[in-house]
């Protein structure tokens, strides 16, 4: 219960003079920050109504990071809609906060009233006095320019001039010159301001990255085959890959866990219980007598030679990120310093990590019930010691299954201090716990785009990801991970892997790929969804440069594929996809568009994905375009060029495609010229 001057309301926030509902960006009604990224094409809006048929006005305020406010109009949506919208890119990092404005529209209630009232000639001296009233007032108001109180005083005088028909002294209020006023500085009244949100904008990667992953053990590991002995890769062999990435396109390069690696009840090669001495063990099974969290693979090197591992990555533009996996082998120091972070069974064992029927003797859980301050600090220590090495940049493995309380607590604690570092969940769960996280700091999540593979699927989750959950979830596309491998890319050959990389690199600002997809590999382990022989329990080093000269490598279109979202800020955006129709249940089709204003050049830039989604056959269609969504006025003939095969063509709003998926399974065209 609140009181305004006298008055009893119900809620501590009463709706205002002028409603103000449904403000977006919002997450849970302000709780959280709305999330953005530097360079990022913002929509904001809210449904602003009144009683009566009195216009109205709206207006965002914005205000940046540096304290500076800006004011933008907004515009009223279609007839018979309340919603009101306008779109501002986000220049600065840092926590942006914006009001809504909503105000009376005196000027355009009287002009609206005026007009109709002096071309049936009804009340028209009425109107004239009104409007005289109007612009004295106005003019009056301490916060007008001096040029505009001027402005509107000639204009309340030649209203005043009786000598003239009232349809002529109406016209002097519809100048150009008064309607640039107005706009500048509004007559308003019944000023009702909306509750204050917040916008976290973060640097662009934490919105906008092409990952690559690679097991650094693989990278340059060789098999002695007399001594039957493997040495493993190391920091200063997978040093050699990381031209080869860079060259690709790809601007972030993600490693499994880099730690000790525990002993007892050891993986073998297909996640086999009988691991022998050549088998190094799942990277996810962290901690021997070597160390746990904090400490290195003795394999891998030192850390001086991650660390010269991690500048020639910066060198080439490539930063590092390492995964953050909260568990440990019965081998971790932690079983015997803290066997407290660890849930006891009823026979005194240590619980071991179990997805029935999947079964992980080698990983033990950690309890964050048992001593959540002693398990807090601890994380908190160990990622700010792997910062402090040069990474700024954390995947999350299974976050899922920690509380979420943790989640923002550590993720609040690091950004706070190190703004600049980024968390991927790796969180294939429910929905609302994939949501959580994103809300509580998460930069970025896993998605279910893995398992979307029709056209239909796709349709659904891209409207979903696009105008549902993009104020708090930011979703990265992976086409790939050690973990899985669908029957569409295990059946779908290089056709599979290709439509795949374009929608993932496409779709998304951010996407991902686990080495090898460039080989498409695609043989799995029977009666799983996942690579036969996987790289997660043994070496495996590939002949890249063999795969090339085979012709078994769809490298280059990868890299092709990065250039272009590298050259196209407007693919760099989620907000802005739109899907368009095409005839053909397996052709899907959508564009993205970035006004000529929020662009380094000047120049609107415009991309049309048409891709063919079954990747065994050959699928013709008509692709049918809503120009508006292009940019482009109804009607219009324009030029369209192929970033993939070069060619141009000349479009309209109706098109004929055929799409061979083993040829060309797919248009990626740049919106060119109006003929």
């Amino acid at each position: 219960m609140s009181k305004i001057s006298g008055i009893s309301y119900l809620h501590e926030n009463p709706i205002g003079r002028l409603p103000i509902l449904a403000v977006k960006p919002s997450v849970e009604a302000g709780r959280w920050p709305a999330k953005a990224f530097k360079g990022e094409v913002i929509p904001f809006s809210a449904n602003v109504f009144r009683e009566g048929h009195d216009a109205l006005g709206v207006e965002l305020l914005l205000t940046s990071p540096a304290g500076k406010q800006s004011a933008y109009r907004l515009t009223a949506g279609a007839l018979g809609s309340d919603l009101w919208h306008t779109k501002v890119q986000l220049d600065e990092v840092g926590g942006w906060k914006f009001q809504i404005r909503a105000f009376a529209d005196d000027y355009e209630t009287w002009h609206h009233s005026a007009s109709v009232k002096i071309a049936v000639g009804v009340d028209e001296e009425l109107m004239m006095l009104e409007g005289i009233a109007l612009f004295t007032r106005a003019a009056a108001e301490k916060s007008r320019t001096a040029a505009n109180a001027k402005l509107l005083v000639a204009l309340a005088e030649r209203l005043s001039d009786v000598s003239r028909p009232a349809k002529d002294r109406l016209a002097e209020a519809e100048t150009a010159a008064i309607q640039k006023a107005v706009a500048a500085q509004p007559i308003r009244s019944l000023v009702t301001l909306s509750a204050e949100y917040v916008i976290n904008c973060e640097r662009e990667l934490a919105g906008a990255g092409a990952w690559y992953e690679f097991f650094p053990r693989s990278e340059g590991a060789q098999f002695d085959a007399k001594t039957k002995i493997w040495t493993s890769g190391n920091f200063k062999t997978a040093a050699k890959r990381l031209d080869a990435v860079a060259s690709m396109g790809f601007n972030i390069l993600y490693m499994p866990p880099i730690h000790p690696i525990g002993v007892a009840y050891r993986k073998g090669p297909n996640n086999t219980l009988s691991a022998g001495p050549q088998d190094p063990g799942s990277p996810w099974a962290i901690g021997s007598e070597a160390g746990g969290h904090d400490a290195i693979h003795p394999d891998l090197g030192t850390e001086k030679d991650f660390g010269a591992f991690v500048k020639k990555a910066n060198d080439l533009g490539l930063e590092i990120a390492l995964d953050l996996a909260l568990q440990a082998s019965p081998d971790h120091p932690w079983v015997k310093t803290n066997p407290e972070w660890f849930t006891t069974r009823a026979d005194g064992t240590i619980a071991y990590a179990e997805n029935p029927p999947k079964k992980y003797q080698d990983i033990y859980p950690i309890n964050f019930d048992n001593d959540p301050e002693g398990i807090h600090f601890e994380v908190l220590r160990v990622v700010k010691l792997w910062i402090s090495r040069g990474v700024k940049i954390f995947r999350v493995d299974n976050p899922h299954t920690k509380p979420v309380a943790f989640w923002e607590w550590l993720l609040g604690e690091i950004n706070r201090e190190f703004p600049e570092v980024i968390f991927l969940a790796e969180a294939f769960t429910r929905p609302s716990m994939m949501h959580a996280l994103g809300k509580v700091g998460f930069q970025q999540s896993y998605t279910y785009f893995t398992w979307r593979n029709t056209k239909q699927e796709l349709e659904s989750y891209l409207t979903e990801l696009v105008h549902e959950s993009a104020d708090f979830f930011r979703p990265n596309f992976w086409v790939s991970t050690p973990d899985i491998l669908t029957e569409y890319l295990q059946f779908g050959g290089p056709a599979a892997h290709k439509i795949r990389a374009v929608l993932a690199s496409m779709c998304t600002p951010s996407w991902g790929m686990y080495a090898g997809y460039e080989l498409c590999e695609s043989v799995a382990r029977p009666g799983a969804e996942e690579h036969i022989d996987s790289e997660k329990f043994e070496y495996r080093p590939r002949d890249w440069d063999a795969a090339k000269k085979g012709g078994r490598s769809i490298a280059e279109f990868i890299t092709k594929l990065n250039e272009i979202r590298a050259a196209h800020p407007a693919v760099r955006q989620l907000r802005n996809l739109e899907l368009q129709h095409t005839d053909d249940s397996a052709i899907l089709a959508f564009s993205k568009h970035l006004a000529a204003e929020h662009t380094e050049t000047g120049k609107a830039d415009t991309i049309l994905v048409v891709v063919n989604v079954d990747p065994h056959a050959v699928r013709e269609t008509m692709v049918r375009l809503d120009l508006e969504k292009l940019g482009l006025p109804y009607g219009a003939k324009f030029e369209v060029k192929d970033l993939l095969s070069g060619e141009t063509y000349e479009w309209s709003s109706d098109n004929y495609v055929r799409l061979d998926s083993f040829t060309q399974p797919a248009h990626i065209f740049q919106i060119g010229k109006v003929i």
